[in-house]
């Protein structure tokens, strides 16, 4: 039975803004959407974006995970190419800040960039891959939702309103392709859902499902916005991709528990 009155009922108590949620079973072929097609502000959804970007220019030969790029915290606005630094406050992995001057390769840039959200890496990926490119992947795959257009703590791109968004489809169409290793390459799809399943951010998907349930996901939260999408691998039966967007809770405690009620509601109602 689908779950999506169960799921309504929970949003609708929850005093939300705005929630999109989108899920699509490949193997099944079973896919339910409330609001897929609305647009929100991406917060850190969009290093997955970053992530394709990287794994489909190795395949093309035009960068190698190993290349390595210096540690710089200067980027250029997106507004006016002016310089601006990310801030370690704001960042959740505060490890490169201490390595200004160091090198490190562009895969162990990728990897804290979704496991620890890092802020800092995600610039410098952005400025080698570049944003141009990383969005018209997105247009390439059928992610057109997901607008990668920087990337993070672009002050005057966001007071501009030059902003990365994401949609529920468009987000959920990216981890249903790697589901199907559709995503680059099988190869690299594969190692993709390897990064993502080591995410230590767990309080949305994973948060209320059972300890045998493996979810391959990213996280994004900002001032008034908690998101969280990626691939269920429940105990038993049919893995899924599921994305859920919300704008208008606490991103630190009504936000991660209505993504993490959604997810049980529909974890529970395939499986239970």
């Amino acid at each position: 039975m689908s779950p999506i009155v169960g799921v309504q009922k929970r949003i609708e108590q929850s005093g939300a803004e705005t929630v999109g949620v989108a899920f699509h079973c490949p193997e099944t072929s079973e896919e339910w959407l409330i609001h897929p097609d609305t647009e929100f502000h991406a917060a850190s959804t969009m290093k997955v974006g970053v992530l394709i970007e990287l794994f489909r220019q190795a395949e093309l030969g035009l960068v190698r995970l190993d290349d390595r790029l210096t540690i710089r915290n200067e980027f250029a606005s997106l507004l006016d190419g002016s310089p601006f630094c990310v801030t370690e406050e704001d960042d959740a992995d505060p490890s490169f800040f201490r390595r200004i001057g160091e090198e490190e390769t562009l895969l162990n840039l990728a990897v804290p960039m979704i496991t620890l959200s890092s802020n800092f890496a995600t610039n410098l990926l952005v400025a080698r891959l570049g944003a141009d490119q990383i969005n018209a992947t997105m247009v390439r795959i059928g992610a057109e939702g997901l607008k990668v257009r920087r990337g993070v703590e672009d002050g005057k791109a966001f007071q501009a309103g030059l902003n990365n968004t994401a949609t529920a489809r468009a987000l959920m169409t990216l981890a249903a392709g790697m589901l199907r290793r559709e995503i680059v390459s099988p190869a690299a799809s594969e190692a993709m859902i390897d990064i993502l399943l080591q995410q230590i951010h767990r309080n949305c998907l994973p948060a209320k499902l059972p300890p045998g349930a493996r979810v391959a996901h990213k996280t994004g939260w900002n001032s008034g916005i908690c998101h969280d999408f990626g691939i269920v691998f429940p105990e038993t039966g049919s893995p899924y991709a599921l994305a859920v967007l919300t704008k208008g809770l606490d991103e630190y405690t009504s936000g991660p528990e209505l993504i993490a009620d959604i997810s049980s509601i529909i974890y529970h109602a395939r499986f239970s």
